[in-house]
């Protein structure tokens, strides 16, 4: 499946010219993911976006991305012709712990990305952005996480498809798969023309001794 054309398809049906915009729910990871999504939405949606990130570790490391976040929002013209808002979720590692399950299986804690620990960690974000997005009444929700080459779209949206099949008065799910279409590149070029931050592990503590362990080996 292509997402990312299934998006476009859909977009292309909105209409061209209206003065209000359905309203869309977006998961962010970090400022430098949510930089090409805003550049690629915005004229189409009244866009919150929602950062709800309590696998990442540790909490400097969440408030330093939440901090590069706000602060592109604040210069980046996207998000200020589109007048996106945040919202920030409670932070709490234990909700992920418990998500993800690694206490009880340890031996996802060994797995590489893309794996079933990863599944449940998109999971548990979705899944609170669905509730926070059905209770709010927005028209969709989706997330930026697409956008990484090292996050599997293919889950991202089966996960987003079923949790919407679960209310279906609720939001809809907007299919993507942001990195497509050069979507990856320019938010790296987003990031350098800002001076942002870029991370170098996914969030979480499992994929930060990953990283860790690759440059000892190194």
């Amino acid at each position: 499946m292509n997402y990312q054309k299934e998006l476009d398809a859909l977009l292309a049906a909105f209409p061209a010219e209206t003065t209000v915009k359905p309203s869309l729910l977006l998961h962010a990871c970090c400022g430098p993911c949510s930089s090409y999504v805003l550049e690629y939405l915005f004229k189409y949606f009244d866009i919150t976006v929602f950062y709800y990130n309590p696998n990442i570790y540790p909490q400097e490391e969440y408030q330093r991305r939440l901090a590069e976040l706000r602060k592109l929002y604040e210069t980046f013209p996207p998000a200020l012709e589109g007048k996106v808002k945040v919202v920030e979720e409670a932070y709490d590692p234990e909700d992920f712990y418990k998500a993800v399950g690694t206490r009880q299986e340890p031996e996802l804690a060994e797995e590489p990305e893309k794996g079933e620990r990863c599944r449940r960690c998109y999971e548990f974000r979705l899944r609170r952005a669905f509730e926070y997005a059905s209770a709010g009444g927005y028209d969709y929700f989706c997330t930026t996480l697409s956008i990484s080459p090292f996050k599997d779209a293919e889950k991202l949206n089966v996960i987003g498809q079923e949790l919407e099949a679960e209310n279906p008065s609720g939001p809809h799910w907007l299919p993507s798969d942001f990195k497509k279409k050069g979507g990856f590149k320019r938010s790296l070029e987003i990031s350098e023309e800002y001076g942002m931050y870029r991370q170098d592990y996914c969030g979480c503590i499992y994929s930060k001794n990953k990283r860790n362990s690759a440059i000892i080996k190194e």
